[in-house]
């Protein structure tokens, strides 16, 4: 046909051919008297583009490809062009011209129809002029039903395809501007059964003068590269919202949440039970059903409404279920939901069944977690409201976040079994059950920092002392962690065997400085063995410490402190005051003195000690805390274990930044009835005396069943006080948890028990006060010293012996 020139017609305003050309003749074979008087309608073999029906609606030029029907019944395509003229009367008539498209362009619209990219052309509306066979495809509509739509309308023509918005801006830009845009979608179009991800180019078309006159549409199909991105994008999210915390549930929260967001509708992850404990996993495969715990779960739907199993319950798999097999063979498992997997998945659980087939569950994965390995446990990723199935590339990217999920899981174990060592070490030390005494009524709290393990050098501790009388011991080592709290321990040990000394709370504070300096200088010496460090750089060691000693006889607490903030004192009345005690160099500095100051203590103060992380906080200073603590502890007087959970929940956020300790003692003081003293001459005939006067209060005191043993003790303290010792001498009986004898004198010799040779005429006196009574010792005072002995008292006092 290409010596075919441009055929010619024209319609009048009903439609009806009133003029046809030769050349109209030849192209299609209608000879003029068959077609003039006729409709033109009759000569499509095709319904017209919806940009021509417009055109015939809102008369106006038009250009496009039509399809008409040759005489002998073969479809003909022309290239239209459509010109509306007016008649006289108004209406509109048409001339139409048309050609037979030259081979080369058959060659273009051959090409793009059987282009396998999906395309479309848009004219300057916006509207589409054509498309080809994969863009019908993909919309899953003919060619027809897509020509006059905008990019991403339905077919209706009356929303638009979810994964499109924006996409009317971009085009917008293209045609205005002439500048080719890219743009990325993930959507399922009308035509595919999947979600795809497509990377659409929208170019502009020009004229022969540069004139933008529309727009070319291309889609490819991006899935892979798109899934590939994604795969790797969240593989590096990953590692940084999986073990965010050394906490073992919140790993596995995190790899559900992970998997959800990404790839999976429903998430199970299962730990074997030890794990959670921070135990060993046991090894693979064993006998019998293993115990798991439901550490996390995750849903796309609200509720998590798949699962049968409640967090933090145990279960168990059968060794032949699906789950079982993945665990066996420490590989990940993918299958689909069909009837066989089903009874196998669900192997001793119905709830399981009928789980997966109420929620329309199609796909899943078993995979194991495994580190170092060990199976950890266990993570299962479903399907149900994403149509695809899992892939292989899902398996792997399943097994490469469970592996990671895994070493975090471990990580976290070993973290929470050697933060429990560590706290049940701590615990261990600072753990003590106060002696039934009569001094005071004690109450304490420890709450370990949010950090370094929970574990610190904070302590406090409540040792009897000799005559009734208590130690109240607070302190606090620099620093956290294992090495501070083994230090703490070691100290608290040594305050332990100085208090036992009775060595005054200044002589007893200058002695813990030496020790804080040794240790100190033992683990520079380490450091610098093990790492090339100067030995003589500054000391690393440093604490804190309050020594107080009360007195319930005479009611008198002295106190020395190292660096220490002061002890609060709440009389009965309820009134408040830090004490004025003389603060001392922190311990560790060396040369410098402490200073010890008495106070008297009325009978139902409250003396509270603790340590500085209680008072102080990032965003409170020392003197504000202190004025806080004041006014939680004033008031009426309340049991002491009380007034603790009101100190701690007035000062301290729920994870303090530092550890704290803190000390509450209610004081008791000792009746006159309690307390019987003499004054005993120089004389050794007044023994005897003693022990009529020893056998006399016992008497009073209903403690005869004691009164034997007790009359040795007094004889044999009595007589080395006269024989050794210096006046004034005096006796005392102390009637407490114990019955308690003491001896003073001026002398500032301390006896020694020694065994007694065979002629020995003495030294066995003091071997055998220690035989027959629970402890003995000896303390030095200001103006000499005390000997003593403890003896236990009868459960039931017998009143029918006699002295």
């Amino acid at each position: 046909m290409g010596e075919l020139g441009v055929a010619s017609a024209a319609i009048d305003a009903r439609g009806l051919v009133v003029a046809w050309s030769a050349e109209a003749r030849r192209l299609l074979g209608h000879e003029p008297g068959e077609v003039t008087g006729r409709p033109a309608a009759e000569l499509l073999s095709d319904t017209l583009p919806a940009s021509a029906l417009r055109s015939l609606a809102e008369p106006g030029e038009w250009r496009g490809t039509i399809h008409v029907r040759h005489r002998d019944g073969h479809p003909v395509e022309l290239e239209l062009a459509a010109h509306p003229l007016l008649d006289s009367a108004g209406e509109t008539q048409w001339f139409l011209t048309a050609t037979v498209p030259e081979p080369t362009a058959r060659l273009r619209w051959w090409a793009l129809e059987q282009f396998p990219v999906p395309m479309a052309i848009f004219d300057q509306d916006g509207l589409a002029v054509s498309a080809n066979s994969a863009m019908e495809e993909v919309m899953g509509r003919p060619e027809r039903e897509l020509l006059g739509r905008r990019v991403g309308e339905s077919a209706d023509g009356r929303r638009k395809l979810p994964g499109f918005a924006g996409i009317g801006d971009a085009v917008r830009h293209v045609l205005r501007t002439g500048e080719s845009l890219p743009y990325e979608a993930w959507l399922r179009a009308p035509g595919e059964s999947r979600e795809h991800a497509w990377l659409v180019s929208l170019s502009p078309l020009r004229d022969d003068v540069g004139e933008v006159r529309g727009m070319c549409l291309a889609a490819m199909d991006s899935t892979e590269q798109f899934l590939a991105r994604r795969r790797l994008t969240m593989l590096n999210e990953s590692t940084t919202r999986i073990g965010s915390t050394l906490d073992v549930t919140r790993t596995a929260e995190e790899l559900a949440e992970v998997c959800t967001d990404y790839f999976a509708d429903f998430v199970i992850v299962d730990l074997l039970d030890p794990v959670l404990a921070g135990e060993e996993a046991p090894p693979l495969p064993t006998a019998g059903p293993l115990l798991f715990r439901r550490a996390a779960h995750r849903s796309v739907l609200e509720g998590c409404p798949e699962a049968v199993i409640p967090v933090g319950s145990r279960h168990t798999y059968e060794e032949d279920s699906t789950p079982g097999r993945a665990l066996t063979t420490g590989r990940g498992v993918l299958y689909a939901a069909d009837d066989a997997t089903r009874q196998r998945w669900a192997a001793g659980s119905t709830e399981r069944a009928r789980s997966i087939e109420a929620h329309g569950i199609h796909s899943a994965m078993a995979v194991p977690l495994r580190a170092r390995g060990v199976t950890l446990g266990l993570s299962i990723l479903a399907r149900h409201r994403t149509p695809e199935p899992f892939g292989e590339d899902d398996l792997l990217l399943a097994e490469e976040l469970a592996s990671r999920a895994a070493v975090c899981v471990d990580n976290a174990r070993r973290y929470t079994r050697e933060h429990a060592l560590a706290l049940r070490l701590q615990r261990s030390v600072l753990r003590h059950q106060a002696p039934r005494q009569a001094a005071v009524e004690v109450a304490s709290r420890y709450l370990p920092a949010s950090s370094q393990a929970g574990i610190g050098g904070d302590w406090f501790d409540v040792i009897p002392l000799s005559g009734a009388r208590v130690a109240l011991v607070v302190g606090d080592v620099v620093g956290h962690g294992v090495q501070a709290s083994a230090t703490m321990g070691r100290l608290r040990t040594a305050v332990r065997t100085l208090a036992d000394v009775d060595l005054a709370p200044d002589e007893l504070l200058t002695r813990l400085d030496d020790i804080v300096l040794r240790l100190d200088a033992e683990s520079r010496t380490g450091a610098s063995e093990d790492l090339d460090l100067d030995p003589d750089r500054p000391g690393e060691i440093g604490a804190t410490c309050l020594y107080a000693v009360y007195d319930p006889v005479s009611r008198r607490c002295s106190m020395a402190r190292a660096g220490h903030p002061p002890p609060a004192l709440v009389a009965p009345d309820g009134a408040v005051a830090f004490l004025d005690l003389p603060t001392g160099p922190p311990l560790g500095l060396g040369g410098l003195p402490f200073e010890t100051a008495e106070f008297d203590v009325p009978e139902g103060s409250v003396l509270a000690l603790y340590t500085d992380g209680l008072v102080q906080a990032p965003d409170r200073d020392l003197d504000d805390g202190l004025a806080l603590l004041g006014r939680t502890l004033g008031g009426t007087e309340r049991p002491l274990e009380e007034t603790c959970d009101g100190v701690l929940r007035d000062l301290l956020t729920d994870r303090p930044a530092d550890d704290v300790a803190l000390l509450l003692a209610r004081t008791h003081a000792l009746d006159a009835e309690q307390v019987a003293t003499w004054d005993v001459p120089a004389d050794p005939t007044f023994v005897a005396q003693a022990r009529k006067l020893t056998c006399a209060q016992l008497a009073a005191w209903q403690l005869e069943d004691v009164a034997f043993v007790t009359e040795l003790v007094v004889s044999e303290l009595v007589t080395n006080a006269i024989r050794y010792g210096e006046p004034p001498i005096q006796l005392r009986l102390i009637r407490d948890t114990t019955l308690i004898c003491e001896v003073s004198d001026s002398s500032s010799t301390a006896p020694h028990m020694r065994r007694a040779r065979a002629f020995d005429e003495g030294g066995r006196g003091l071997l055998l006060v220690a035989q027959l009574t629970q402890r003995w010792g000896s303390r030095h005072t200001r103006t000499g010293k005390t000997i003593w002995a403890e003896q236990a008292l009868p459960d039931e006092p017998d009143t029918v012996g006699r002295c």
